[in-house]
C-alpha cells in the first residue's frame, strides 16, 4: 500500500465513523501497519466491517496482507522450463543409466 492509500483508508474510517479523532499520534503508529497491508484487501474487510459493525474496526479487524509468492513453485516451474528444453535422447539416456544404477543398487 502506498502513503496516499494509507491516509485513504484512514479518512474512509473517519467517514464511516465521524465519533473517531485521527490525531498525529495515532496516524504515526497506523500508517507503518497500513504501508505492509494490502489496499484492496484493507478496504474490502473495511466495508465487510462497516456493514455490520456500529464501533470502528481496529487494525487487526480489517488487515490484509498482500499473497506472498511460493517460492517453490516459482523454482520447479524454472526446473520444469529447463526439463522441456533437454533433448529426448539425453532424457532417454538418463532413464537407462538411472535404471541400471537402480538395478545394481538392488543386485547389491
Amino acid at each position: 500500500m502506498t502513503k496516499e492509500e494509507a491516509f485513504d483508508v484512514l479518512d474512509a474510517i473517519q467517514e464511516f465513523y465521524p465519533s473517531v479523532k485521527m490525531g498525529e499520534r495515532k496516524i504515526r503508529a497506523f500508517i507503518p501497519q497500513l504501508l505492509r497491508m494490502d489496499y484492496e484487501g484493507v478496504m474490502h474487510n473495511l466495508s465487510a466491517h462497516v456493514g455490520s459493525n456500529q464501533y470502528a474496526p481496529t487494525l487487526t479487524e480489517i488487515a490484509a496482507y498482500p499473497v506472498e509468492p511460493n517460492m517453490h513453485l516459482e523454482e520447479m516451474r524454472a526446473w520444469q522450463e529447463k526439463a522441456a528444453k533437454v533433448p529426448e535422447e539425453t532424457k532417454r539416456a538418463f532413464e537407462e543409466a538411472l535404471r541400471k544404477l537402480v538395478e545394481k543398487c538392488h543386485a547389491d
